[in-house]
């Protein structure tokens, strides 16, 4: 076994990720973390670090809407263990991150010992959830038909949806992935037809709904 762990601390709060890098610190080993403060620091350390053990995520980092910011660095990395740690700690932010692909979820309200456990929780393969927080199930029944058809997505299907909703082109598409315009456009048609709809925009807008509502 490695000697540490490596660790990606994504937020762009300088204290909080002081914190959440303090709370890192007191787990035994010679452990790196990688830092970012805005999304596209994040994804840049998602696609360069594909050893790293687990990726702490602020929600509502710049460049980031919500849990679309999962979204599209699940279809990055998707064996990285991700926790979600984010002020908005309502039963239904903490359950749609776990459908979306989360691996824990981490109030900013807890403490040292706190994030530790969920940390070590989750390098153990476990899904960590804040104590005596009631999931319940989903009520909104839109909701709960977009997250379904998003989890029917591959990673690959995920990230070039990710891409879409950034406005990129299929030619800027396949030069990112180092695949053909042919295979990116098979994709998306893909994309369009797992998530029901008929256009690039109504598939983005679709992803921006689960966006919209964590902070709810």
């Amino acid at each position: 076994m490695a000697s540490g762990y490596k660790f990606v601390v994504a937020d762009d709060h300088p204290l909080f990720r002081g914190a959440l890098k303090q709370a890192l610190a007191g787990i035994e080993g010679d452990n790196a973390i990688l830092e970012a403060g805005d999304f596209d620091s994040a994804k840049a350390l998602v696609a360069e670090n594909d050893d790293a053990d687990l990726l702490l995520l602020d929600l509502t980092m710049p460049g980031a809407s919500g849990l679309s910011g999962l979204v599209a660095l699940r279809g990055i990395h998707a064996s990285m263990p991700m926790i979600v740690v984010s002020a908005h700690d309502n039963p239904e932010t903490i359950r749609r991150s776990l459908e979306l692909g989360a691996s824990g979820f981490i109030s900013k309200s807890a403490g040292m010992d706190t994030i530790r456990d969920a940390v070590m929780a989750v390098l153990a393969g476990e899904i960590y959830t804040p104590e005596g927080v009631e999931l319940g199930a989903e009520g909104d029944p839109e909701m709960s038909d977009v997250i379904a058809k998003l989890q029917s997505l591959t990673p690959q299907q995920t990230r070039v949806l990710g891409m879409l909703a950034e406005g990129k082109l299929n030619k800027q598409i396949a030069y990112e992935l180092q695949v053909s315009e042919a295979t990116v456009k098979a994709h998306v048609s893909a994309v369009l037809q797992k998530l029901d709809v008929d256009s690039r925009t109504q598939a983005v807008i679709m992803l921006s709904r689960i966006g919209a509502d964590p902070v709810a």
